[in-house]
């Protein structure tokens, strides 16, 4: 797991935070309130439905014990990044993983089937029209994750938190629930190389942060959106690359990714927001006062070039892929994202100083 490191200065101009725009959770009316208890009620409604797209290929979750961690994780062609994931996680204290496995044809599904904590259920049903996943998960979790502390990421995606080189999920969780905590919030962190995109060679069993060192440590900007009053963050390397024209569309960085679950919860965009509105508290953005942690993104590992044609050929991943054919072709053209005022990751403590988590006392 990355390690612990000093504070890397940043230039006078890269502030981690540039804006924040009401950051407490907006009050609403009781019209509004009766609306999104309806609109959780349809969202548990439809995820139900959905596991009939699922078929269970490999079950172990009789394995499950109670005080277990679960992980949960949608995923297609990612036989590159679950070496690492698994390490990375396991490493943390994951007990478990469910994992639906989208169509994988690299590999991937070989590979789910070998590990012996996890369980796996496969679909070729549409990823957009479960709503990127969230159905399946949604029904997982109600199944499964009833009272534990649940965890829910992609596989290019890993969890950092201050002491996480020393200190277990188990660790962090027992010291949330004795805070009266449900939730722990995360910024997802953009990782990309020096050097065009897909040119440098990548070795699965390897620490992808080794390729992948490099992160804008800022502008961000963070409000919170009504009525969910779900925090809506944006900035960072990939507006800075791809979205300079249309920021209003550049990629949400906020997510919850680790709750306490209860089967009447349900995430409404991927674990950008989530209902009850309260749950949406957990998190109050880089540089906010709530304990928190950073979602390394391994986004930009060499396969992206070939990915990115894919998935704009699928139109599976944007709820308009049209706005976004301009994004795909700005990875597929192979650019340099890093620049002088790029900084070079090193670990929990760096993004602490930097104001991109925050340990919340944790010592």
């Amino acid at each position: 797991m990355p390690g612990a490191g000093t504070r890397t200065a940043t230039t006078k101009n890269e502030d981690p935070v540039t804006s924040s725009t009401a950051l407490t959770l907006p009050r609403i009316g009781w019209a509004r309130k009766y609306r999104l208890r309806w609109k959780r009620r349809r969202l548990l409604w439809r995820s139900l439905r959905s596991r009939h797209q699922l078929t269970c290929q490999k079950d172990q979750t009789s394995r499950i014990q109670r005080g277990d961690i679960l992980a949960f994780v949608t995923l297609r062609n990612e036989i590159i990044r679950l070496p690492w994931f698994f390490r990375h996680y396991r490493a943390l204290g994951v007990d478990h993983f469910l994992i639906v496995d989208n169509g994988s044809d690299d590999g991937s599904s070989e590979y789910l089937q070998d590990q012996p904590d996890v369980s796996v259920w496969r679909t070729h049903s549409s990823y957009r029209g479960s709503r990127f996943g969230l159905d399946w998960l949604t029904w997982l979790q109600m199944r499964y994750g009833h009272r534990h502390w649940c965890l829910m990421v992609d596989a290019d995606e890993l969890l950092v938190y201050a002491h996480c080189d020393t200190r277990s999920l188990h660790d962090l969780t027992a010291w949330l629930d004795r805070r009266g905590k449900i939730g722990f919030g995360a910024l997802m962190l953009d990782l990309y190389p020096k050097g065009p995109l897909g040119d440098a060679a990548y070795d699965p069993d390897t620490d992808p942060t080794n390729l992948l060192c490099w992160f804008d440590a800022g502008p961000y900007r963070a409000q919170r959106q009504s009525p969910m009053g779900n925090l809506w963050v944006q900035g960072g390397a990939r507006e800075r690359m791809f979205f300079t024209q249309t920021r209003q569309r550049s990629p949400t960085l906020n997510k919850i990714p680790l709750m306490r679950w209860s089967r009447r919860y349900a995430y409404v965009n991927s674990c950008h927001s989530a209902l009850p509105r309260r749950l949406n508290e957990t998190y109050d953005g880089p540089g906010g006062d709530s304990p928190s942690g950073v979602l390394l993104h391994t986004k930009f590992l060499p396969d992206v070039i070939e990915k990115s044609n894919t998935e704009k050929q699928r139109r599976q991943h944007f709820h308009d892929p049209d706005q976004f054919g301009p994004y795909y072709d700005g990875i597929i053209n192979q650019p340099d994202m890093w620049t002088p005022h790029s900084v070079r990751y090193i670990g929990w403590s760096q993004l602490e100083q930097l104001g991109l988590m925050n340990g919340g006392g944790w010592d």
